[in-house]
């Protein structure tokens, strides 16, 4: 009897405490949005971010506030000698917040930090490919996403691909899908969704999907979507994400069912954007 009531006594702190904290963290990033977006920002996001341009003046707001909370929660560590700037911090944040609009978020919740190079970067490990056979590679990447708190990007690719944001490759877009994938545990192409009854038909549509790019990837048949994304479910998921947010006009003509999918789960029509 005092084990239960104990372990009672334990549930109910530990449940009082993640109020609390919830609580804290939503209180200081209203203050976090209260602040002047910077003008400097303002001025980064002209430049280096064409996509802002189109975006609808609400989502503009929410973006902007989106930039001041990811920048101040965030830690940008710089490689190789490349010096962190707001340049980098805005130009990044802009476009991993952009996958955060119009949904409750917690702001990559289980990410702490970005890692930049100057350029691509060299990485070694284990490769799944879309038939599950896994091989050790050394791979020359742009980008990587880690289930356990950070983002690895190259500032060559991510500034070019936000510079040219309707060709279907955005480094950023990718690697943050990941995250979003993986805030549920293990990256497996199904993030969490906003209601039990919508993973049936996430699973079928983009299955079949999925299905389609690998045996276009294996007989050199024309794709919207680049084969990267036949690797396995996650990859898919990210390179699909790339494309409904640059190509969508092509997107919605080529697989409205899918699209469907990801407005619904992006709580995004960006074929209105462009």
């Amino acid at each position: 009897m005092l084990a239960i009531s104990v372990i009672i006594v334990l549930s109910i702190t530990a449940i009082g405490w993640i109020a609390s904290t919830s609580w804290r963290d939503n209180r200081r990033r209203i203050a976090i949005t209260k602040q002047p977006f910077p003008k400097e920002w303002r001025d980064i996001l002209k430049r280096r971010i064409p996509f802002f341009r189109v975006l609808p003046t609400d989502l503009q707001l929410q973006l902007k506030k989106h930039i001041q909370v990811f920048i101040a929660e965030k830690r940008f560590v710089g490689c190789d000698g490349l010096i962190i700037d707001d340049d980098i911090r805005v130009t990044v944040a802009a476009q991993a917040c952009l996958l955060l609009l119009n949904r409750q978020t917690d702001f990559y919740p289980t990410l702490k930090e970005i890692l930049i190079y100057p350029s691509a970067f060299i990485v070694e490990g284990e490769q799944q490919n879309g038939d599950g056979v896994v091989s050790n590679q050394r791979r020359v990447l742009s980008g990587e996403s880690w289930q356990h708190g950070r983002v690895i990007l190259s500032w060559q690719t991510t500034k070019f691909d936000a510079a040219v944001p309707d060709d279907g490759s955005n480094v950023v877009i990718h690697e943050f899908a990941h995250q979003l994938d993986q805030e549920d545990g293990k990256a497996n192409g199904a993030p969490p969704l906003k209601h039990r009854q919508d993973y049936a038909s996430w699973s079928e549509v983009l299955m079949q999907e999925y299905q389609v790019l690998v045996r276009a990837s294996q007989t050199g048949e024309q794709s919207l979507f680049n084969y990267y994304g036949a690797t396995n479910p996650a990859e898919f998921f990210a390179v699909i994400s790339e494309v409904f947010f640059e190509r969508p006009h092509e997107f919605i003509t080529l697989h409205p069912a899918l699209y469907r999918e990801l407005s619904s789960f992006y709580q995004l029509d960006p074929v209105n954007w462009h």
